[in-house]
């Protein structure tokens, strides 16, 4: 959907279009749902939080004003929609994590994962069970930049962080769960 298209949309359902919102559902569905889904364990809670979200989104389209991508809009939506919930359920975000083990000099190294290992189903299985054990930041971060392919820019207007601090964040959860795979898994297992 180009700009344009998404304009019109957003008129018609600031005009009260039913259908027209109905397709902003269609369209958004699949981001709200990744960051929820990341960013919140509670299998309960995912779909009403989806659902709080699409009215939240709907009570304040007529805010929108084009100025960055609506997608980064509606994720940062959802981002702030979760942290609340997180901080209002006492979950911990990666604070907490990042600060018992992390130093400057922790973080050197290279951190780059092989393309080889998400080819398989089983290693792609055993992938998303480590992803869903980082913290929720790093979850959130990983979705947002390998899933739903968002730039530095754009992460860090969603999360409201300049654009190094989403590029070390991101360096942080890349090597945060390559060493908790290096941990878990006997590296002949992780390339079945």
């Amino acid at each position: 959907m180009n700009e344009h298209q998404q304009k019109e949309l957003v008129d018609k359902i600031i005009s009260g279009s039913s259908r027209a919102f109905r397709t902003f559902i269609e369209e958004y569905k699949n981001l709200v749902a990744h960051i929820v889904f990341r960013m919140i364990d509670n299998i309960e809670d995912r779909e009403d939080m989806c659902q709080n979200i699409f009215i939240k989104i709907y009570q304040n389209l007529h805010t929108f004003k084009f100025e960055s991508k609506i997608s980064t809009w509606v994720a940062k939506i959802v981002y702030n929609s979760c942290i609340n919930y997180l901080e209002k359920k006492k979950v911990p975000l990666f604070e907490d994590i990042a600060a018992e083990n992390t130093t400057i000099d922790s973080l050197a190294g290279t951190v780059d994962m092989p393309d080889s290992l998400i080819e398989t189903g089983e290693t792609h299985h055993l992938l998303q069970t480590e992803i869903d054990k980082l913290p929720v930041k790093y979850r959130t971060i990983l979705t947002l930049y390998h899933l739903d392919e968002m730039s530095y820019l754009e992460i860090g207007e969603i999360m409201g962080w300049p654009e190094g601090t989403v590029k070390n964040y991101l360096f942080r959860a890349r090597k945060y769960l390559k060493e908790k795979l290096v941990a878990k898994y006997q590296v002949e297992d992780l390339y079945q």
